[in-house]
């Protein structure tokens, strides 16, 4: 996902330009919940691609809870709540249809909910390689000369951080932080500001210098720290939301 952003590649084949051009879709509300989908003929010829391409497309979008497919009746636009979230087309789609404060704040909260404890099973599950891994990542953090560079070593910090937990669960929700610097990056990177990257990459090392000492109280806490700047630093660029 994130590699996707810095690149600006997109779907590369048949299949995947269609799942991408109707996942984007429904998520941008083109297509509304409970909406049937244009038949297999219109779709199609509006792709390119054969009936056997589109059945396919559709069973991937099936498989992420997007759609359902009824006999005689069509292809059916599920409720949100039956998304699977944690998948990184879906993450992907929410984050080119724009982040908004509610997507960031709901990201933020379920970063929340399992990155610090992911840095207190570190304090005891962590194995060395693990730990110079993320102070090579810090360091690399530190050093970036790109934008580029400084995303990709934040993103191998922060799984190397969920694997040091030898937990293969955490892992496994990998894709809801790599949403999360995709969205940093293209709205708020510290790079380019050598202060404030200096800033969070020392945040990040503070992270690595807790689980070395195994203190699994400060590790957690700093990871809070870390994820919270990053919101408040992403805020900070999204316009005001005025309700009422």
């Amino acid at each position: 996902m994130l590699k996707a952003a810095i690149s600006g590649q997109s779907a590369r084949n048949s299949h995947a330009l269609v799942v991408d051009g109707i996942g984007k879709a429904i998520v941008s509300g083109q297509h509304m919940q409970d909406a049937i989908l244009p038949g297999d003929a219109e779709l199609a010829a509006r792709f390119g691609v054969s009936r056997t391409v589109l059945r396919e497309a559709m069973k991937t979008l099936a498989a992420k809870g997007m759609v359902v497919a009824r006999a005689r009746i069509g292809t059916r636009v599920t409720p949100r709540s039956r998304w699977n979230h944690f998948d990184s087309d879906v993450l992907r789609w929410h984050l080119e249809n724009g982040a908004d404060r509610d997507f960031l704040r709901h990201l933020s909260e379920m970063r929340l909910s399992f990155e610090p404890y992911a840095a207190e099973l570190a304090c005891t599950h962590a194995e060395p390689a693990d730990i110079a891994r993320m102070y090579a990542q810090a360091e690399a953090m530190a050093g970036a000369t790109s934008m580029e560079d400084f995303a990709l070593a934040d993103l191998d910090f922060h799984m190397a951080l969920l694997e040091a937990s030898k937990n293969p669960f955490m892992y496994s929700v990998g894709a809801l932080i790599e949403a999360a610097l995709v969205t940093s990056f293209r709205v708020s990177s510290p790079h380019g500001d050598s202060a404030r990257q200096a800033n969070t990459a020392a945040k990040h090392r503070r992270v690595v210098e807790a689980i070395d000492r195994s203190d699994a109280r400060a590790a957690a806490e700093a990871v809070v720290m870390v994820i919270l700047e990053g919101k408040e630093r992403i805020e900070a660029t999204l316009p005001t939301r005025h309700d009422g």
